[in-house]
C-alpha cells in the first residue's frame, strides 16, 4: 500500500524518482526501492516524503485516510491542525515519537469528524 501511494503520488505531482531522491538526500535507487516495496523509510525520511507531497505521514502509511469528498484545502488545514505544536507532555515529561504519533492519529480523526459535520452543516444551511 505504501509504495503505491508513492508512484501514485509522485505520478500526479509529475516528477521524477531522482527529483525526490535529491530532495530526500538520498541515491534514486534508495528511493526506487521505497517505490517497490523493498524498503521502508526511517521516520525522517517518512516526514520528509510527507512535506513533500503535502499530505501526512498517516495517509502515506495508509492510517486515516483522507475521505473521498476532502479537497486540497482540507489536507492543508489537516497539516496546519496538525502541525501546530502545543507541546504535549504528561507529567511535566515530553511525550515519546509512539505517542506522539498516536495523538496525531486521535487529532486526525477528530479533524475529520468535525470537517465532515461542518460540511453537512454548511450545506444544510445554503439550501
Amino acid at each position: 500500500m505504501f509504495a503505491q501511494k508513492l508512484k501514485d503520488l509522485r505520478s500526479k505531482k509529475h516528477v521524477t524518482q531522482q527529483e525526490i531522491a535529491d530532495f530526500l538526500g538520498i541515491s534514486r535507487p534508495a528511493y526506487t526501492a521505497y517505490e517497490s516495496g523493498k524498503r521502508q523509510p526511517d521516520y525522517d525520511i517518512l516526514k520528509k516524503l510527507a512535506t513533500y507531497f503535502n499530505v501526512t505521514t498517516d495517509f502515506l502509511l495508509g492510517q486515516n485516510q483522507t475521505p473521498e469528498w476532502a479537497d486540497k484545502r482540507d489536507t492543508t488545514d489537516l497539516k496546519k491542525f496538525l502541525d501546530d505544536d502545543t507541546g504535549m507532555t504528561y507529567d511535566g515529561d515530553n511525550l515519546t515519537e509512539e505517542e506522539n504519533e498516536q495523538l496525531r492519529v486521535a487529532l486526525t480523526q477528530i479533524f475529520w469528524k468535525r470537517r465532515r459535520a461542518e460540511r453537512k452543516i454548511t450545506r444544510d444551511t445554503k439550501e
